[in-house]
């Protein structure tokens, strides 16, 4: 098929990090299938449900009948284990220079990261840190609950409908659709959950300021 171009006018972009600008799966996939292993879950049922959720509240979906407290506290360990172990964490294609064309503009990182695990995954893939982000410490609810998107939103000062989400996860392209902003599906897990619109990574983005302080972005889908 030949590929289609989509614009979409935005004031602030709101970026999710894990399989959206930072490659973890290496990680994640360690790390999960141990837990899994050592609570006598299929391992493989554990890693689809396992992205853009917080750690505590995948164990919720899995562990329907676990008391809460036991969950947050294997969160505690398990978000230690990640943060040490950035081994084949690695940029999403375009990554570097996306996030180079976003310079000076209005965004921020939205992520089900802890602070510490953010700056570990975006150090090791070489990429900047937003300076404004909304991580894990800081909401109530982890996607696929809007409360992120819609607190990145409101410390860029600017109204969801004006917002564009980068997600690569159902949880978080829910989540960005719950909060009532567009929502562009990054990479191969994206593409089921009907985002606004899908690419295959982030070569396929372009960024244009525009004289209005509205940003343009471009999409080769």
């Amino acid at each position: 098929m030949p590929a289609t171009d989509t614009a979409l006018n935005a004031r602030a972009l709101l970026l999710d990090m894990d399989g959206t600008l930072v490659n973890s799966d290496a990680v994640v996939e360690r790390v999960w299938r141990r837990w899994a292993e050592a609570h006598g879950l299929d391992p493989e049922a554990a890693l689809k449900v396992v992205h853009g959720r917080q750690g505590y509240a995948t164990m919720a979906v899995l562990l329907p009948d676990r008391p809460v407290e036991r969950n947050h506290a294997d969160n505690r360990e398990l978000l230690a284990q990640e943060t040490a172990d950035v081994d084949g964490v690695v940029p999403v294609p375009g990554a570097p220079a996306f996030m180079a064309a976003l310079s000076g503009l209005p965004h921020a990182l939205v992520t089900s990261a802890d602070e510490a695990l953010a700056q570990a995954r975006m150090t090791a893939a070489g990429l900047p840190m937003p300076a404004t982000r909304v991580t894990a410490e800081l909401v109530s609810a982890s996607k696929p609950d809007p409360e992120g998107f819609l607190k990145g939103a409101a410390e860029l000062g600017h109204a969801p409908a004006d917002c564009v989400v980068f997600e690569d996860s159902e949880a978080g392209i829910t989540a960005g659709l719950a909060a009532g902003m567009r929502v562009v599906g990054v990479g191969p897990r994206a593409a089921a959950h009907h985002p606004t619109v899908h690419v295959d990574d982030l070569t396929r983005i372009r960024i244009e300021p525009l004289a209005d302080g509205t940003l343009n972005l471009r999409v080769t889908a």
